[in-house]
């Protein structure tokens, strides 16, 4: 196996980093007409994080609602078009939020630069030309969306990522005081979502030395973080777990999801399940295949 593979350009890991976030926003802005578009899960609006958020008075700041849905590629288009009409181009698209906000946000910095509904672009290597710079900030961890060349979208006849090496964010922003405040069954199946990564990754066909590499060490923070003795929610698992959801996307790179995520966008696709649920629900049959 051989693979190019396009990583993160710039990765800032630490509580209170959040706090560089309008520093690095700024590094984009080269003229002072320059606006910066910020999707953010709408859970946060009313919330402390949206008094934090960097934004000027000429950037857009737009909440969005992923729950119980998934990113739409309707949703992308709407976003983009509505944007363009607004203000024009923004010099950068800043996604705050768990994985759907990631790969929206992922997704409309494609989009703004490759004419045509999203869902023309469903598959790997359609894109034709970079998006415009986007910056990563997880505010839930275990999707790896943060350092994946996806952005899985549903479309009216699939549920299929835009894959290319230009879907991966310039920067990403991992500060774990923003994933305490998740809700204790939402921490343990995204973060399992992690754990299926790397099980998928070590014993698909596909596996190899590097993503192995990624995987076992995923695996190995993973295990502390459930099954450890100080295990459960806690700053120290946060922690880790936001290594781990990265070093698990990693893995993924450099293999291939296998089954359980075959089944799980069934089941998202046909019974709106969300998609780590999902994959737990299918994760308890591997075994037999």
């Amino acid at each position: 196996m051989h693979k190019n593979f396009k990583g993160i350009e710039k990765t800032v890991f630490g509580r209170g980093s959040f706090g560089q976030l309008g520093g690095i926003v700024e590094e984009q802005r080269k003229s002072p007409n320059d606006f910066m578009l910020y999707l953010v899960d709408a859970y946060f609006k009313g919330h402390a994080l949206e008094k934090r958020i960097p934004a000027k008075t000429q950037d857009i700041v737009r909440f969005i609602d992923v729950d119980p849905y998934e990113p739409t590629t309707d949703q992308i288009d709407e976003i983009r078009d509505t944007t363009l009409q607004q203000k024009g181009l923004p010099a950068a698209v800043i996604g705050i939020g768990g994985g759907s906000i990631m790969d929206i946000a992922k997704a409309v910095s494609l989009m703004f630069t490759n004419e045509g509904p999203s869902k023309n672009y469903q598959g790997l290597n359609l894109i034709k030309k970079p998006g415009v710079y986007h910056i990563g900030v997880p505010t839930i961890s275990g999707t790896g969306a943060e350092v994946s060349m996806m952005a899985v979208l549903t479309g009216p006849e699939k549920k299929l990522d835009l894959k290319c090496e230009w879907t991966v964010f310039n920067q990403v922003v991992l500060d774990p005081e923003l994933i305490a405040s998740v809700p204790r069954d939402k921490w343990f199946y995204t973060g399992m979502d992690t754990y299926i990564h790397c099980i998928e990754s070590r014993d698909g066909i596909l596996n190899n030395a590097y993503s192995m590499a990624f995987g076992d060490q995923a695996l190995t923070l993973c295990r502390e973080i459930y099954l450890g003795d100080q295990s459960g929610q806690t700053p120290e698992n946060d922690d880790k777990l936001m290594v781990a959801s990265l070093m698990g996307g990693l893995s993924l790179t450099y293999s291939e999801v296998g089954i359980v995520h075959a089944l799980s966008y069934g089941l998202s696709k046909i019974l709106g399940t969300k998609h780590c649920f999902a994959n737990c629900v299918a994760f308890q049959h591997l075994g037999d295949y």
